[in-house]
């Protein structure tokens, strides 16, 4: 019976023991954050947490997060010849940000870096780009930048705020972006709308931006219209030199970047055989932008103020 006694008694104990064992276990643990989702163009995107090691595919994504307080997230950026520079307010902070390439991000430069986030322009990505199945398998979440309108680049803002968990800020700057653009469609509206050629570079025709693309919403806002809207399918394409004298624009925005440069630009338009003689190469009714600014991004407000202002100057 002894023996029973001290056999039961040890049996109890150790489960005793072994119990409080899985309790401590249990209170030890630590207990994971909730993963985020946010809608990406038809795609999910789902971080475990606010991502610390982010390349920025573009000027106008790299000063975005940095407008948002995350410049220090950044560990590298590319496209920078799409680039005339930051505005001065951020242009500290971007400085310090690493350039992974000068023009578009390559594959091999990608995956060495290290990232665990990529936001980036949706044409370096797909087909003739980065895959983002891959990438995912790299533990790289990717985050595309291809609004065409104001409201969807504010939600992109927005989900952005909720993946850094900065989404006060993020909801800050998009009101300030809104108010700042509402005041410019006020002193605007009563203007007839200013007939736009967008000219981003020449060739066999101009390259320019169709409908659907986020610079013609800019113009728009700022009191233009460009005279390529009614083209719906296609946010950029390369249109013939007739066709632009025969809609006569009344001014023309030239892109500025790396190459070939804004007074080369204007010197072709101004000997070329066809487009000198439209009204406005003759009278030098020219707006000059860089690049980055009429890509969705930060600049939405700032580039609809310098396009108002360019409109009232013809």
């Amino acid at each position: 019976m002894k023996l029973e006694y001290k056999v039961w008694m040890l049996i109890l104990i150790t489960l005793v023991l072994a119990g409080c064992g899985n309790v401590e276990a249990d209170q030890a643990a630590p207990t994971d954050e909730e993963a985020v989702s946010v809608d990406n163009y038809d795609r999910k995107v789902t971080v475990p947490e606010p991502p610390q090691s982010v390349l920025t595919f573009g000027p106008n994504t790299t000063e975005l997060l940095i407008a948002l307080g995350l410049g220090d997230r950044i560990i590298g950026n590319s496209l920078d010849n799409h680039s005339r520079g930051p505005l001065p307010q951020y242009e500290e902070a971007y400085n310090k940000v690493p350039e992974l390439t000068y023009g578009p991000a390559t594959r091999e430069a990608v995956i060495a870096s290290g990232a665990d986030f990529i936001y980036g322009i949706g044409w370096e990505f797909g087909e003739s780009g980065l895959d983002v199945t891959e990438l995912e398998q790299y533990v790289m979440q990717t985050y595309m930048n291809k609004a065409s309108t104001l409201e969807e680049t504010y939600t992109e803002i927005r989900g952005l705020g909720k993946i850094f968990d900065v989404e006060e800020k993020a909801k800050a700057f998009i009101t300030e972006q809104q108010e700042r653009i509402a005041d410019v469609e006020k002193r605007v509206a009563d203007n007839e709308p200013v007939d736009v050629l967008v000219y981003d570079s020449g060739g066999e025709g101009v390259f320019t931006a169709g409908g659907p693309n986020f610079e013609t919403r800019l113009i728009e806002k700022a009191g233009g219209r460009n005279i390529f809207d009614d083209i719906t399918d296609k946010q950029w394409m390369t249109v013939g030199y007739e066709e632009i004298l025969e809609r006569d624009p009344d001014v023309i925005v030239i892109h500025d970047y790396d190459a070939p440069s804004v007074d080369n630009k204007i010197r072709d338009l101004k000997n070329h055989p066809i487009l000198s003689e439209l009204e406005a190469v003759k009278n030098d009714c020219f707006v000059t932008i860089s690049l980055e600014s009429v890509l969705p991004g930060n600049r939405m407000a700032y580039t609809v103020e310098k396009f108002a202002e360019g409109f009232q100057d013809l």
